[in-house]
């Protein structure tokens, strides 16, 4: 069984990455399961000094549940052209660990115009050393309200794609 752990990059109620990341894990395939994150909003300012025997219990969680994982599943929003502050805090926390370095990532992305984000993404975790599969996961949730997210999701050839992504995933994760 793959252990993935899908992050959302948004803190907002009503987020499409976070939607998304949830129906990621509803459609699993059969040999995976998917753990959505949900301490990003809980995260402390990342502060170098903090680190170590220092670092915060919230902090511990996220590099335990990173280390832990067979993969990880980023799905993030786009603001003023670059990657929210909030997940790039917590890729912060994980920057001088081991638990990054040749750790198998994916990009889901829940609007087909963030591009930036997508770029500025891949390159942080590409740096930090991420193994990062081409291609991710792309499902247009842009300016949907959430009832109108929930059916998309749940069209089969939404469906379809998730399981087709995720399937991709475990099997790039198999071939390392």
């Amino acid at each position: 069984m793959l252990n993935l752990l899908a992050i959302s990059g948004s803190l907002r109620a009503a987020s499409t990455n976070s939607a998304l990341v949830a129906a990621l894990a509803r459609n699993a395939p059969a040999g995976c399961r998917v753990t959505i994150y949900g301490g990003l909003g809980r995260l402390p300012i990342f502060n170098p000094d903090d680190e170590g025997e220092r670092t915060p219990r919230e902090a511990a969680e996220l590099i335990d549940a990173v280390t832990g994982a067979d993969g990880i599943i980023v799905s993030c929003p786009e603001y003023a052209h670059g990657v929210p502050g909030g997940l790039k805090n917590a890729l912060d926390w994980l920057v001088s660990r081991d638990a990054a370095i040749a750790k198998p990532a994916m990009l889901a992305h829940a609007s087909q115009r963030s591009l930036f984000a997508r770029a500025a993404l891949a390159e942080v975790m590409r740096t930090m050393s991420f193994a990062l599969c081409e291609g991710g996961i792309e499902v247009a949730l842009l300016g949907k309200k959430p009832p109108e997210v929930d059916g998309i999701l749940t069209e089969p050839v939404s469906v379809l794609a998730m399981r087709n992504g995720l399937t991709a995933f475990a099997e790039f994760i198999r071939s390392r």
